[in-house]
């Protein structure tokens, strides 16, 4: 956490926690992208700490720090001593994804991931200790889980039916478990409400997943990536190990359902063309596993080798974070798989937008509304650009907030083409272009600013052409 905490405010906000500030702002039972518990999250802690990143990102960071206990935690519950224990947290707090990815940016997968951990220990504890109290809190926790992203019933589901395989069956037949899972379902409805009143947004950015994750090399690479996300070293060794033991090892045995739960579930998201990281909340489970049969097998003689191994796993954690300095980006290729590049420069885009704004005839600005392509660009505008009228866009969730106002017969619009602008606008002629600041290339720098003037047809008609889906349009 101390780490975190001083990464935190290193750079920016990122394009995505901007667009969750927006998000907030517009508060709905349900997104185009994700339930509403991250926009919720992202307004209140943006009200708490207005233009801090370091303050938006606490809980970030707060999740990791509690996921690295429970990580411990859990290899308690399957029979580890202090020095599993240990481990398994050090391999928690050593993963690049747990670490760098969830704990650096306030983020979907963040909470997610944190989420599935904690229900998976509970689920663990209850094979040990049989209280049925945990089974209804693993439940909530999992209708929490159900208000960020709606990954975790493949969890539920392959676990039940590894349940039902192997056992323990009666797993399936307590009622506090179904009390839980009727409550779960039930704090669901309003989203699948909005979901349904929208035309199921939410099905559609699967597809758009599916196409991001054809885009980073597809199927071929989903394992490797997954164990490069939990960690290039100790990570990757203790969640193969730690699945081969739950499978075989006799001192797990009533733990081989969850064994076959991350087969399972690794099969389901490589199956669907999902992303690595959906993995990410069962890496705690194998690393206590692995841990706590390493510990057991180990003799003394080999614990420098694993505390070299340790510390190399953290020097490679450590350089998911924001280490390198921003000037070492200047002009360097664009690389889409590099997020870092998307903390750089929003007040600079927003800057950029606002200088053309104000430039423009005190009459025509009147009747002139900000549209851009991406939601990330959109977002940044309302967040530093509070002297341009609240921008819009027709990209992926920011198309909900609606259409700019009839009287908006003009248009700023950032992005995109001429080409494309002419199908809806008599004139369209450049007025400027994104400058973030760094001369970073990433997503944003260099992207045109059109003035759109004569427009084809009022919003109620045009408004519908402009929503896309993919990041761009």
């Amino acid at each position: 956490m101390a780490i975190l905490l001083a990464f935190a405010g290193r750079y920016g906000y990122h394009g995505d926690e901007l667009y969750f500030i927006a998000a907030g702002r517009n508060l709905a039972w349900g997104y185009a992208d994700q339930p509403p518990m991250l926009p919720l999250l992202a307004r209140l802690m943006d009200t708490l700490f207005p233009g801090s990143v370091v303050g938006f990102r606490l809980p970030a960071v707060l999740c990791t720090g509690l996921g690295v206990v429970v990580a411990g935690l859990t290899a308690r519950e399957l029979g580890g001593g202090r020095r599993a224990q240990f481990m398994a947290a050090g391999a928690y707090a050593c993963s690049p994804f747990l670490l760098a990815g969830a704990g650096h940016i306030l983020a979907t997968h963040m909470l997610d991931a944190f989420l599935w951990t904690v229900t998976v220990w509970l689920v663990v504890r209850w094979v040990r200790v049989r209280d049925d109290r945990l089974l209804f809190a693993a439940a909530l926790v999992t209708a929490l889980a159900l208000q960020v992203k709606f990954l975790i019933p493949v969890f539920w589901v392959v676990a039940g039916l590894a349940a039902l395989v192997v056992g323990p069956r009666d797993l399936l037949r307590r009622p506090l478990l179904w009390a839980g899972a009727a409550l779960a379902v039930l704090s669901c409805v309003p989203t699948l409400l909005w979901q349904h009143r929208n035309g199921w947004p939410q099905l559609e950015m699967n597809d758009i997943v599916a196409g991001e994750v054809s885009f980073a090399g597809g199927r071929a690479t989903f394992l490797p990536m997954a164990l490069e996300q939990a960690g290039i070293g100790v990570g990757a060794v203790l969640t193969v190990l730690g699945v081969w033991w739950l499978l075989t090892s006799p001192r797990l045995r009533p733990y081989l359902f969850l064994g076959l739960t991350v087969l399972g579930v690794t099969a389901v998201f490589w199956l669907t063309a999902g992303r690595p990281y959906y993995v990410g909340g069962l890496f705690a489970l194998c690393f206590a596993a692995a841990a706590v049969e390493l510990d057991r097998l180990l003799a003394e003689r080999w614990r420098p080798v694993v505390l070299l191994a340790y510390a190399l796993s953290a020097a490679v954690a450590l350089s998911w974070l924001p280490v390198t300095p921003i000037s070492d980006y200047a002009g360097k290729p664009y690389s889409p798989m590099n997020m870092a590049l998307e903390e750089f420069g929003w007040p600079g885009v927003a800057a950029s937008v606002s200088a053309v704004y104000r430039s423009l005839p005190p009459e025509q600005q009147a009747r002139t509304a900000v549209v851009t392509e991406t939601y990330w660009m959109a977002a940044a505008v309302e967040k530093f650009a509070p002297d341009v009228p609240s921008p819009y866009s027709g990209s992926r969730g920011y198309w909900y907030f609606g259409a700019p106002p009839e009287s908006a017969t003009d248009v700023l619009f950032v992005g995109s083409t001429d080409t494309r602008l002419r199908e809806y606008f008599a004139s369209v002629r450049p007025v400027g272009v994104v400058d973030n600041g760094h001369d970073i290339r990433n997503v944003s720098q260099g992207k045109p600013i059109w003035l759109c003037e004569g427009r084809a047809g009022s919003w109620a008609e045009l408004w519908p052409a402009f929503r896309h889906m993919p990041f761009s349009w």
